[in-house]
């Protein structure tokens, strides 16, 4: 493999009302809101993209508010658990910000014996605040609540949930380039690139029940490209090796290409660039609702379609 992913780009996940959706990850969670656009294969469905001051790879976490959309269930073939780092001693401060604002959580432990705390939000999506130690990327520190010496640092680790490990391990080992750093009791972690946070891939085996894609679930995880031409070359041995993978997608703010595990779990690779600031300044980002060029003449009908959201 002459390509490797340095980390995890984004995950992007369902859920069901959009306001909802800002008021958790804004204010409970502590993210920016780095923009607001449109799902562009579903342009009545917004996408809310949430990260770091500046939406920088490895701190997003994006949805598709789907209003009436069903709940979703965890199981095999899905991604059934998003960890954020936050700093090991703002553990107590996180356990209190959540009592307060009356989200149950309850303590646990990763596979590397760090302390956690697991919480679901509105729509039962499966979340982890991971206490780490030297994670020296900075969070948003635009939310009063949360002083920025205690602010989520970005996204940790995915949890992938499988009937068997060993055709996905196969995949993320040989396919991905991704490193095998542990395995045990139907368990197997995965890294990336110098193994940091944002950078980890945990297959849980031995999961009977499939899962139901739909409120509450992610959609898909992506991983970090850093350009356009290491896509291309990833694009191309992907195909070498047999890989279903779709053809490269504008998505405005970076370029993807799609393909699926052996599990069923749907995998992006995302370049780094452009970027969010791209149709608006770093300091105004998230607050007006941006549409790619192609769609920007259908603007009045988009708006017109989409559930109104307050920040």
């Amino acid at each position: 493999m002459t390509i490797k992913p340095q980390g995890i780009h984004h995950v992007t996940a369902i859920a069901r009302d959009p306001q909802q959706n800002v008021d958790f990850y804004t204010k409970v969670l502590g993210l920016r809101l780095v923009k607001q656009t449109v799902n562009f294969d579903a342009p009545h469905v917004w996408h809310l993209y949430y990260g770091d001051a500046q939406g920088s790879p490895s701190s997003i976490l994006t949805f598709f508010p789907w209003p009436g959309i069903s709940k979703g269930k965890d199981g095999a073939g899905l991604t059934t658990a998003t960890a954020f780092s936050i700093p090991a001693s703002s553990l107590s401060f996180w356990s209190q910000h959540l009592s307060k604002l009356g989200v149950d959580w309850s303590w646990g432990k990763d596979s590397e014996a760090n302390d956690l705390l697991e919480l679901r939000d509105h729509d039962g999506m499966r979340l982890q605040l991971v206490g780490t130690n030297g994670d020296a990327r900075s969070g948003w520190d635009g939310v009063g609540s949360i002083p920025a010496e205690h602010a989520v640092r970005g996204l940790h680790a995915v949890e992938l949930s499988e009937r068997t490990i060993d055709p996905t391990a196969g995949m993320l080992e040989n396919l991905l380039g991704m490193k095998i750093d542990s395995e045990s009791s139907g368990r197997a972690n995965f890294s990336m690139g110098s193994g940091a946070s944002g950078a980890k891939v945990e297959v849980l085996g031995g999961v009977q029940d499939r899962g139901l894609q739909a409120g509450g679930t992610v959609h898909h995880v992506a991983f970090s490209a850093p350009d356009l031409q290491t896509m291309e070359l990833w694009q191309q041995e992907l195909l070498g090796r047999g890989a279903q993978v779709t053809q490269i997608m504008d998505r405005q703010y970076f370029k993807s290409i799609y393909f699926r595990e052996p599990g069923g779990v749907l995998f992006e690779i995302a370049t780094d660039d452009p970027g969010f600031a791209i149709d608006e300044p770093l300091l105004e980002l998230g607050r007006k609702l941006r549409l790619p060029p192609w769609l920007e003449p259908s603007r009045d009908q988009i708006e017109a379609s989409l559930p109104p959201i307050r920040l």
